[in-house]
């Protein structure tokens, strides 16, 4: 599957293209994907919310277009 995933994502639209990608959220302590989903909150959003940087949310970006690729 290939594609860009970018922080201005959903969640939800993340998920539904990217099912792997849950393990990748989880290392970053967004475990309660589950609750983000139906929500519009962005990836950035949801981050931020939970105290990470954007060096760290460049980093998550990065880990899931490998997984898309």
């Amino acid at each position: 599957m290939s594609g860009k995933i970018s922080k201005d994502m959903t969640f939800g639209e993340l998920v539904k293209k990217f099912p792997k990608a849950g393990p990748i959220l989880a290392g970053y302590g967004l475990h309660c994907i589950g609750c983000h989903i139906s929500t519009v909150e962005t990836i950035e959003q949801g981050a931020r919310a939970h105290g990470l940087g954007e060096d760290e949310i460049a980093q998550m970006i990065g880990e899931l277009n490998e997984l898309a690729m």
